[in-house]
């Protein structure tokens, strides 16, 4: 598609020394500008990719249209298909209550992008340290038969599920922490110096303790 003057001028204030500073600098000049975000969004390039998500009008995203970017995004390698469906659930989906219901219907989403965001969402609301839902019970059963069996994406935001399932709701911690002795994910993880393990007993004994929960 033929670029507006206005896209194009803004493409022009991108290249690869651009951080995401730089991209909410640039959003929060331009505010929500759904036409511009789609334009943005069509050249396939990341970090244009990244700023169209903050200026996207999340009344906008029906699920055909999230169908749409999810497949773009499994043009990109995996690291950056990664920051998109993260950035696109934290920036726009768990911002409105329609993209929130669809999210919250998407356990057991073909797409395994898509699941993700179920997994990760739900991890965010205990992370955030907002009440959790009435759902651990069923989410952690789901996390105990299926992480092992889980694409990589999606076991990552189940095992962040899981951590803080365990931080938050003490009756549940011993079966969090199973969960990664029994599975043994992230356990070789290297991290670095400050940063928390993922490897679930040490991830939920860490945090824990700085809450001193």
């Amino acid at each position: 598609m033929k670029l507006s003057s206005k896209a194009e001028n803004i493409l022009s204030q991108i290249n690869a020394q651009t951080k995401l500073g730089d991209l909410r600098k640039i959003a929060k000049e331009i505010k929500r500008d759904h036409e511009l975000a789609m334009e943005l969004w069509s050249g396939g390039k990341f970090l244009p990719r990244q700023l169209a998500i903050l200026i996207m009008d999340s009344k906008k995203l029906s699920e055909p249209v999230i169908d749409t970017l999810v497949n773009d995004m499994q043009q990109h390698p995996y690291a950056e298909r990664i920051q998109l469906i993260d950035w696109l659930m934290a920036n726009q989906l768990a911002k409105d209550k329609k993209t929130i219901a669809l999210m919250e219907a998407w356990e057991q989403d073909p797409s395994p992008l898509k699941r993700r965001i179920f997994w990760y969402y739900q991890g965010r609301l205990r992370w955030m340290g907002q009440t959790p839902p009435p759902n651990t019970e069923s989410l952690l059963t789901a996390i105990e038969k299926d992480i092992e069996k889980e694409t990589p994406e999606v076991q990552w935001a189940m095992n962040f599920t899981a951590g803080w399932i365990g931080i938050y709701e003490k009756k549940y911690r011993s079966r969090c922490v199973q969960v990664g002795e029994k599975t043994g994910l992230f356990k070789d993880e290297k991290v670095s110096k400050g940063c928390t393990p993922n490897y679930l007993p040490e991830f939920i004994r860490i945090e824990s303790g700085k809450r001193n929960l």
